[in-house]
């Protein structure tokens, strides 16, 4: 009985080392793959939370106004289409239903999205122009910042327009009207097709610009929802999409943002074009 205690001993610690290894491990090769780093799995975990988008109060002054919806016409030079042409962007309704189309960025160069119900086939003018909003400006007088030429993409779809770096940057707290118009008749006999709204730049308090200047995507996009940045929001979540094409959460989290503002018609149509 004495001559085979040891190699039973034996066995048995083997054994054992064995299992705390399994165990040991297990942790580690159950867990998924979500990001590279813990910070970037804590902000997907909470991207639920961050779907809640804090719409600030319109400025002081004059109301804004705008519009977020084209609207084309029967009988008028565009095709009708079963979606119009929309700018996704918030809105509020303001007295008498007054449509209200105005947003924060804290960039100096934004991005905006609009879904576009044409295609290249069509031989439509598309223009995007920014200028600073007179309401704003001490001389009343509308000076244009940017003008651009749009391409209709290749099929409909919402498609992304950037300030190049060429134009002027953005000044702080001064409003900017845009305005994106489509001009179905070349004879120019007929309305054009457009949506327009204000953009101010702002500046968030130096806890939050030191954060979104050291963390990632993920963090930033919780950030500017909580703060109520709407052009910051949609951009960040667009490039987590360019990064992360066949993550079904941050497809969710792209239609859940846009039904949150009413644009639950627009929420699951395609991304077409991403040039400037």
């Amino acid at each position: 009985m004495k001559s085979n205690s040891q190699p039973i001993k034996l066995f048995l610690v083997v054994a054992f080392s064995c299992t705390s290894l399994l165990v040991s491990l297990a942790p580690v090769l159950a867990k998924p793959t979500l990001s590279s780093s813990p910070s970037d799995r804590g902000a997907k975990t909470n991207l639920a939370q961050a779907t809640a988008f804090n719409q600030p109060s319109l400025p002081s002054g004059p109301p804004p106004g705008g519009r977020v919806r084209g609207g084309a016409k029967r009988g008028g030079e565009c095709e009708v289409s079963k979606l119009d042409l929309t700018a996704l962007v918030h809105f509020t309704e303001g007295a008498k239903s007054a449509i209200n189309v105005w947003g924060q960025t804290t960039v100096e160069r934004p991005s905006w999205f609009f879904y576009v119900p044409y295609n290249k086939d069509l031989a439509y003018e598309v223009e995007f122009v920014l200028k600073e909003d007179p309401d704003s400006n001490d001389s009343n007088e509308s000076n244009e910042i940017y003008r651009k030429a749009i391409a209709l993409p290749e099929k409909p779809g919402i498609i992304r327009v950037s300030l190049p770096t060429t134009a002027p940057a953005l000044a702080l707290n001064k409003q900017y009207r845009w305005f994106f118009t489509i001009n179905c008749d070349k004879q120019n006999k007929s309305p054009l097709t457009f949506v327009e709204g204000v953009i101010q730049r702002v500046e968030l308090n130096p806890g939050a610009v030191k954060e979104l200047q050291t963390t990632e995507l993920l963090r930033r996009y919780t950030i500017y929802a909580q703060n109520g940045i709407w052009y910051d929001v949609l951009t960040t979540l667009d490039q987590l999409r360019q990064k992360n094409p066949k993550d079904a959460a941050l497809q969710a989290e792209w239609r859940n943002l846009l039904s949150s503002i009413g644009l639950d018609d627009i929420a699951a149509e395609p991304i077409v074009s991403e040039k400037p």
